[in-house]
């Protein structure tokens, strides 16, 4: 009989920042550990809209699971998609009909978009959360600027050549500024009919401010360095429609063939599977070990929990957040193991907030010290270069970096998806 069989079975579901940690923390226990994702890579989600924005490969932010882990014996990695959860019978559902048993569970699938009740919008305005998300909004912007060139009508060419970004936190932010960069640096000269400089880019908010999360002063510096790189900021007034054509903001419509959502997330649906108390965004309501009411086993972590803070309020949904959890996570299993006291409640240690406003600034907020400006944007280009898997992809990061920020030519620059692109595409009419 294999020996892992008389071992404690460890699942782990979700390859993101969480899980992986988990599987990290319990490097060397006696455990049989069982990760599953529906994608074989971890994704370096902080970047991903540098994907979608031309400035980096999705191969520079993405590395195989099974490559990370090639070491690791005690690991199986599977590919697939899970539906649901037996906790009574601990087995996890997989959606072609297959189970894995475990002893202790932990789910770290994070989120998804969320429209706040208008899914129909998605397929105009599409998220950011995967690659795909990321290769398809590259595409869609990058077509923009093409048909633009091919376009005749006035009317018609201004809605291609605007580009609204819709919820103003971080990712938005990012997006809106990195977009402007785009327009008025990286394609300057490389038209003929169209200055991609005269590109619109809108920024709304339904806030009062960017970049909700900072304190006022940085907020209002970020709002300032938007405009300077030609970003219409536009603050509480809420989006009430996207179509085809463009959007409603409030009562007036804005034509633009390219919108962008960064407005808001909603947990996976681990609470559904798990028949446990949700938030309203649907995140499992954890206690303050990361555990399920009524399940001991079960650990839920990441942007799928909703982890209470002693002093009020929750903690953010953001990667290091997921790291610190799936390391305390990863402590509670061993102490559990080894019959040790578990280390009781989980604390969160901020490590601060950054967020990037186009290739020369940034907002850094570390509580002590607050940055702005191109001192805080390099202190965020070290911050997540250090933070990636590998040297080579280091490398690789900061050298693409140095040269758009150098040059403002940005390399991965290609309109892929082509089954796509021709899906769009109206079928050739010849005469006779």
């Amino acid at each position: 009989m294999d020996g892992s069989a008389q071992k404690h079975r460890l699942v782990v579901v979700g390859a993101g920042f969480g899980g992986l940690e988990v599987v990290k923390a319990l490097r060397g226990a006696d455990l049989a550990v069982t990760l599953i994702d529906r994608r074989n890579h971890h994704l370096f989600q902080p970047l991903l809209y540098q994907v979608a924005t031309t400035s980096l490969a999705t191969s520079e932010i993405a590395w195989p699971v099974r490559q990370l882990l090639r070491r690791r014996k005690d690991v199986t990695t599977l590919l697939g998609t899970v539906c649901g959860v037996d906790a009574a019978g601990r087995r996890v559902l997989l959606a072609d009909g297959g189970e894995v048993a475990y002893d202790t569970l932990v789910i770290a699938t994070g989120a998804r978009h969320a429209y706040f009740g208008h899914d129909e919008w998605e397929p105009f305005a599409p998220g950011l959360k995967t690659l795909e998300d990321a290769t398809t909004i590259r595409r869609r912007i990058l077509l923009a600027f093409e048909r633009a060139e091919r376009e005749a009508d006035a009317a018609a060419r201004a809605a291609l050549l605007t580009f609204v970004v819709i919820g103003a936190g971080p990712t938005g932010v990012e997006l809106a500024g990195t977009i402007a960069d785009l327009a008025r640096d990286t394609l300057k000269g490389e038209f003929r009919r169209i200055d991609p400089a005269a590109a619109r880019v809108v920024l709304v908010e339904a806030g009062p401010r960017v970049l909700a999360n900072f304190r006022d002063a940085l907020s209002d510096y970020a709002r300032r360095a938007l405009e300077r790189l030609g970003v219409e900021v536009v603050l509480g007034r809420p989006v009430t429609a996207v179509d085809a054509d463009g959007v409603s903001i409030g009562s007036e419509r804005l034509p633009a063939r390219t919108v962008l959502w960064a407005a808001g997330v909603a947990a996976s649906p681990a609470a559904e599977w798990l028949g446990v108390p949700a938030d309203r965004a649907g995140r499992t309501i954890v206690a303050p070990d990361l555990t399920v009411q009524g399940h001991p086993e079960i650990f839920v972590i990441g942007d799928a929990a909703h982890v209470a803070q002693p002093g009020g309020g929750m903690v953010p949904g953001v990667a290091p957040a997921a790291k610190q959890q799936g390391r305390h996570a990863g402590r509670t299993i061993r102490a559990r193991l080894s019959g040790r006291e578990a280390p009781g409640p989980f604390r969160y240690r901020s490590a601060g907030d950054l967020a990037t406003i186009g290739k020369r600034a940034a907002v850094a907020d570390f509580g002590f010290l607050r940055m702005t400006g191109r001192p805080a944007w390099w202190l965020w280009g070290l911050a997540h270069i250090y933070f990636l898997i590998g040297l080579r992809y280091r490398l690789a990061v900061a050298l693409s970096w140095l040269w758009i920020y150098a040059t403002g030519q940005r390399s991965a620059r290609l309109i892929t998806q082509g089954a796509a692109d021709e899906a769009e595409r109206p079928a050739c009419v010849r005469d006779g």
